[in-house]
């Protein structure tokens, strides 16, 4: 067959792809790989130029999507309804709360209707009066012809003359930094391309400092520029060696640092840049040490650094002088607690604030920088998510916070930390109406193989029968040591509102229950992460909130690998799996060091390129290499096609090797977003269509429709 034919058959039934047999070697292991025709040779122009696809591989993947349409068809009123459902949730001209800075107060906001969001700002005595807003930025005008559309950030300058704004037109994550005189509402000469989206201002406003990236998608470079002159002209202020350390730029809250990260996923090292002098050369705080990470904020000369050095696996806060910021001037100033995990920091003049997490759940501690008094905020619920979003000034003694939980929509508190009074700023509006007392949230533990409690959050209608019979939405991620909260959803109500038991499960390989429960649960000991999700889908069904088979498993990127998985190891636990953007064919990927994020990846997975025992052991898990001759539970892939994180190919290639091995006749389906990336569209009502086809295949595979 003929590299313009991309179709071994195509059945009345699904789309088959072509075999093209493809080997390699390693460590004297053979990688057979017949589906490896379908990531494209120009995946790097694919990601700017989605139209130089090659036609062959465009050719199988729109007889994918046709498939996936024509076999969800019977779901059309359906996907419908869900999608009017989530949409009557969402208050359409929702808005942000102001945030005070210097003269005025800035916030987003949504017009009915509206895909994307305004930036405006308002003087700050005359936050509520809508006759003094003045529109900066008006995403839905900004977003008119565009396939796609997202802001990857906003940052008005200090002296509030100017704002940078960031937009990825592909969804390949490749940003153009772009800069808009407030006073005229006419962007400026001066077009960054090739950025990662970030963007900090010097103190005087006549420079900003970006990250680019290179032609494999990594961001290695610092640069500055200086307003009004051409991009090809500005400073390189770093460059990293390491192709597998990321850089990202960022800036002390009291303004006058600027800090440049560079990270894996195990290891860091930062480096100040005066904000106050143009000419400012970087230096650097403490040099990379393999297993050491670090974080800075600085206030009055004093950096407070959040580290695991010296042991500190659940982290701690140290101190040192700016002027003298090297290890041997640390000094502890919360010193490390175990089972207490640091999550982040943030210092203004008179205070410290920190995240926490302690028992699974999180925290806000608060220490007066004066009298070293500290207090927390505490919460009564048995599962909440918390976020501290602080301020945008550093004199200040007011910070904001985001709580919420299962059954509670999202509440916005100022607070201020002197007083230690809370007020209510905005409460989470569900137009279409929500009672929390019909609602029940739990949290349980569900023992794992090797006796590990594995925390369960769960959320149900009050009228759910408990007895086995409700099909069960089981999500997870497990990676990268990121918690997944037990946070309000309204797209979970669509489920819950049908009779379904929706169930987090805080599984290894996240941080909820502390740093070694990340640890547990990566490279040579990832298959905890595999088997907690079984053992809380198992106690589910035991504990007769569902049933074995009437499971449908759901999660996205590293959390899709988890689908892979599992569908691998015991399929019979469920009816169908959700895979978003799964990283499914985890040994081929971090085999390929061209790969935008191959090199940084191997701390958390390892590096089967140099260890043979590092290739077994991800052989011996990567979904796509186990996948065999057995049944699966019915299943819907979705990827992106200028997707950089996980590429199109990997659930492409997934789903035409289950076609060819699987014995069941199942649910496959395959759905590619030709025209975005990694998050799915970018348009918020455009998401909620996403939504409703995922939702639609769990109620039809469970039989709800």
């Amino acid at each position: 067959m003929t590299k313009t034919a991309s179709l071994a058959s195509f059945s009345a039934q699904a789309p088959r792809a072509d075999k093209r047999p493809h080997s390699a070697s390693h460590h004297g292991f053979s990688l057979h790989d017949d589906y490896a025709w379908l990531r494209a040779d120009n995946w790097q122009e694919v990601m700017r130029d989605p139209s130089s696809l090659p036609q062959d591989i465009r050719t199988y993947l729109e007889a994918e999507n046709a498939y996936t349409t024509k076999e969800m068809a019977d779901t059309d009123a359906l996907q419908s309804l869900l999608f009017e459902e989530m949409k009557g949730r969402i208050k359409e001209d929702d808005s942000s709360v102001p945030s005070p800075d210097g003269p005025y107060a800035y916030n987003s906001r949504y017009i009915k209707g509206g895909q994307y969001p305004l930036l405006v700002r308002t003087p700050r005595n005359r936050q509520e009066d809508e006759e003094a807003e003045e529109i900066l930025l008006d995403g839905n005008k900004e977003a008119e012809g565009e396939a796609f559309f997202r802001l990857a950030s906003t940052a008005h300058s200090p002296d509030h003359k100017l704002l940078a704004w960031a937009v990825d037109t592909k969804g390949s994550e490749y940003y153009s930094v772009r800069i808009r005189d407030l006073s005229t509402g006419q962007e400026l000469e001066d077009e960054l391309t090739e950025t990662t989206g970030g963007v900090v201002w010097s103190a005087d406003s006549s420079h900003v400092y970006y990250s680019w990236l290179d032609e494999n998608h990594r961001p290695c470079k610092v640069f500055r520029h200086k307003l009004g002159t051409a991009q090809s002209d500005d400073d390189l202020i770093y460059e990293e060696q390491d192709p597998g350390f990321f850089v990202g730029i960022g800036k002390s809250q009291s303004g006058d640092q600027i800090i440049i990260d560079c990270h894996d996923h195990e290891t860091s090292e930062c480096y100040l840049i005066d904000a106050r002098d143009n000419a400012s050369k970087p230096c650097l705080i403490a040099a990379r040490e393999n297993g050491t990470e670090y974080s800075v904020d600085e206030a009055g000369g004093i950096l407070y650094i959040l580290t695991n050095a010296d042991g500190a696996e659940d982290f701690k806060l140290v101190t040192a002088p700016v002027i003298a910021p090297e290890r041997s001037n640390w000094i502890d100033l919360v010193p490390h607690q175990a089972g207490t995990l640091l999550l982040s920091h943030t210092v203004y003049k008179t205070y410290l604030t920190w995240m926490e997490r302690a028992e699974g759940l999180p925290r806000i501690q608060i220490r007066n920088l004066t009298s070293g008094a500290c207090h927390a905020i505490a919460f009564d619920e048995e599962a909440y998510a918390l976020g501290l979003s602080g301020s945008l000034e550093y004199d200040t003694s007011v910070i904001r916070f985001t709580y919420s939980s299962m059954t509670t929509p999202a509440r916005v508190y100022d607070y201020d930390m002197g007083s230690r009074a809370r007020t209510l700023r905005k409460e989470q509006e569900v137009p279409s109406g929500h009672s929390i007392d019909d609602y029940v949230t739990r949290r349980l533990m569900a023992p794992s193989h090797d006796g590990a409690q594995v925390p369960i959050t769960l959320l149900y209608h009050k009228d759910t029968a408990l007895d086995g019979s409700a099909p069960c939405l089981l999500y997870g991620y497990g990676s990268y040591g990121i918690s997944i909260p037990a946070s309000f959803s309204t797209k979970a109500l669509s489920l819950v509102d049908r009779g379904f038991v929706y169930a987090i499960a805080h599984i290894r390989g996240g941080k909820e229950k502390g740093f070694a429960w990340y640890t547990s649960g990566k490279r040579a000991a990832k298959t905890n992460t595999f088997k907690d999700f079984i053992a809380a889908g198992n106690y589910l069904a035991e504990q007769n909130y569902t049933s074995r088979g009437n499971i449908v498993a759901e999660g996205g990127s590293a959390g899709g690998m988890l689908m892979g998985a599992v569908a691998n190891m015991e399929p019979d636990l469920f009816c169908g799996i959700l895979a978003l953007v799964p990283f499914v064919d985890v040994l081929n990927t971090m085999l390929d060091e061209t790969l935008p994020l191959t090199p940084p990846e191997w701390p958390e997975w390892g590096n089967p390129l140099a260890s043979a025992e590092d290739y077994q052991t991800i052989a011996a898990y990567s979904p796509y290499d186990q996948v065999g001759a057995q049944h699966y539970p019915a299943i819907l892939a979705v990827g992106g096609l200028t997707d950089p994180r996980v590429t199109y190919w990997e659930p492409a290639k997934w789903v035409a090797k289950l076609r060819e091995k699987r014995l069941d006749d199942n649910l496959l389906l395959l759905k590619i977003h030709m025209d975005s990336g990694h998050a799915g569209a970018s348009g918020r009502f455009d998401r909620l269509k996403e939504s409703a086809l995922e939702w639609a295949f769990a109620l039809k595979v469970t039989g709800k429709l």
